[in-house]
């Protein structure tokens, strides 16, 4: 009978957690090398800069030239079908729409709201600045389906105008973010706490793992944690800033051997929009040394892929637990001769002045990564 009710209680589990199928693709950055268009290197945390408690409708999204992780969405009645970036580094909902006519937007599945009986305009324009190139567009309201969560009047942006090539190659028709309401442009309720409020998930987490090497089989699970994702023990931090999914960092060592860099504390922003690791910029240049990288003319580290296996781990102390990288995660092999080192640098520093880091998919591709709004916590464990 202990069995049976143990066995009942899992299954009672497992049903509660809601599955989204993340797939990967080429980048942006990859698909515009492959014409011959190099995009410059843009700040990660630059996303994040002057956007704390912001009213204004302004969303930053300088840097997913590099995301490669996307997931199945639906808006309106009958449903219309969009495949999302899901973005912890970010908190508002947008989408391709009619109201677009540009290259960028000719090329994606647009929003049609005159065939969705649930759509109701909210009036308010948004503006979102891209390297060269800015994006506008309009708030509105209506149904969201994610996984089978039905979402009423959730708050979206329709895309007006896309300038640009950028958007063009990009894989994805919008993008979902997940990062707290506070950094909501135009102070729009994000998706994750209208599910909140709506009482839609039987607990107020998500979770994401990321598969490796290029393989599918990547997935974001919101109402539970996926204990076939993971192994070991799930490791929790607490969220020092509840803007981003920020953390603290208590050490970053080198082959075991702690550097001092967050002697006097870092942060860490986890980021599933970003792709790589990015270090803070006055600490770049002793790692790539330390790496044995040199930089390419595209501004990138490389090293020679023979050496890949003689490179040293990198770790990072987390409430007192040390998360190993090792070289398997952050060299990225293109070639035979010369592999990508898949850290790059951020020039900001956190909002209390401490050195940031940023986990982007390097990190994450290593560790099942959960995220607790109830406890305002971030849990780390080994991907499976």
């Amino acid at each position: 009978m202990k069995c049976l009710v143990a066995l009942l209680v899992f299954v009672v589990l497992a049903e509660g957690i809601v599955r989204i199928p993340l797939t990967k693709h080429k980048s942006m950055r990859e698909a515009l090398r492959e014409k011959g268009i190099e995009v410059p290197y843009q700040d990660p945390a630059s996303k994040y800069q002057n956007n704390e408690f912001s009213t204004s409708a302004n969303m930053y999204i300088n840097n997913y030239a590099d995301t490669t992780y996307y997931g199945p969405i639906t808006i309106g009645t009958p449903p219309q079908s969009f495949l999302v970036l899901f973005d912890t580094g970010s908190a508002n909902l947008w989408v391709d729409s009619i109201y677009c006519n540009t290259q960028a937007c000719n090329a994606h599945t647009k929003f049609n709201p005159q065939q969705s009986s649930t759509y109701s305009a909210n009036g308010r324009n948004f503006y979102l600045p891209y390297g060269a190139g800015s994006l506008y567009g309009i708030f509105a309201y209506d149904t969201v389906n994610v996984g089978g969560i039905v979402i009423n009047n959730q708050e979206i942006g329709l895309s007006t105008n896309e300038p640009g090539q950028t958007f063009a190659v990009a894989k994805f028709d919008g993008i979902l973010g997940l990062s707290y309401p506070s950094i909501s442009a135009g102070g729009e309720t994000p998706v994750m706490d209208n599910m909140i409020s709506q009482n839609l998930l039987d607990a107020n987490i998500f979770a994401f793992y990321l598969s490796r090497g290029g393989q599918q089989g990547s997935v974001l699970s919101f109402g539970g944690v996926d204990e076939q994702l993971y192994q070991g023990e799930i490791y929790w931090t607490p969220v020092t800033s509840e803007t981003y999914w920020q953390i603290g960092v208590d050490g970053f060592q080198i082959n075991g051997r702690e550097t001092g860099w967050c002697s006097q504390g870092c942060q860490s922003i986890v980021d599933t929009g970003t792709s790589m690791l990015t270090a803070p910029s006055n600490y770049l240049g002793y790692l790539m040394q330390a790496i044995g990288a040199q930089q390419s003319q595209y501004g990138m580290y490389m090293v020679d892929c023979s050496q890949v296996n003689n490179l040293p781990t990198l770790s990072f102390v987390i409430s007192g637990v040390a998360f190993p990288l090792p070289p398997s995660a952050y060299i990225m092999q293109h070639g035979y001769q010369f592999c990508t080192v898949a850290i790059t640098p951020t020039y900001l520093p956190s909002q209390n002045g401490q050195p940031l880091w940023i986990f982007g998919d390097v990190f994450l591709r290593e560790y099942y990564s959960i995220y607790d709004r109830t406890n305002n916590r971030l849990g780390f464990a080994t991907a499976a």
